[in-house]
């Protein structure tokens, strides 16, 4: 698969030859893909919801009236469900919301989630991402003539210091380096942008994932 190459500026930079292993599955898998979103969203939930338990509820031990003749239920604690101040029955306590996932699942999720970008003409390729100076205003007005609006950035090895400082403060866009990138990141946004570098370290990653395969 060719694709054309962009310039921040609007300008042409060439082209560029996309693997097809990569970004050209023509049959997205949904269900790989939903899988894949699950673990990640999984495995951020910091599951540190927490209720005091009945030995944990600072109340007295002591019965509360003797066992029988009183004509009222039985009751040993105030530290009870049924009482008011009394602890909470089978409620949330700390926890690991992590599930597991396959490496070999997750590296064809992010596959499909390229190719799908691929697929609906959703993926941009740039040749650099460098500013001279971290203005705001003017990245925003590159990105209105290049008709990003709602973009997921993925500018290489290392983010250029002045492009992220401009571009952290512009709604619905973000910007990651190569490592970051990730299946639900690229299906949430609307674009994909990635720079030439960025291109070849996903297929150079995949392809040394094949030869250890």
């Amino acid at each position: 698969m060719k694709l054309d190459v962009i310039t921040l500026d609007s300008g042409k930079a060439g082209s560029i030859e996309l693997s097809d292993e990569i970004f050209g599955i023509e049959e997205i898998r949904a269900d790989i893909l939903q899988r894949c979103v699950v673990w990640q969203l999984a495995k951020r939930r910091a599951g540190t919801h927490k209720i005091k338990t009945r030995n944990e509820v600072a109340r007295t031990g002591k019965k509360m009236y003797k066992q029988k003749g009183t004509g009222g239920a039985r009751h040993g604690s105030r530290k009870a469900a049924q009482f008011v101040g009394g602890a909470k029955t089978h409620g949330p306590v700390n926890r690991s919301h992590e599930i597991s996932l396959p490496k070999k699942v997750r590296a064809l999720a992010l596959r499909h989630a390229l190719s799908s970008k691929a697929r609906d003409g959703s993926l941009v390729v740039v040749d650099a991402l460098t500013l001279d100076a971290p203005k705001t205003a003017g990245l925003l007005a590159q990105f209105g003539k290049l008709g990003l609006k709602n973009a997921l950035i993925v500018a290489g090895p290392e983010v250029d210091n002045n492009f992220k400082l401009a571009a952290r403060n512009i709604a619905h866009i973000d910007v990651l380096p190569n490592a970051g990138l990730n299946v639900y990141d690229v299906l949430r946004r609307d674009t994909l942008v990635l720079t030439r570098s960025a291109v070849e370290a996903i297929e150079a990653r995949f392809n040394t994932q094949q030869e250890a395969a």
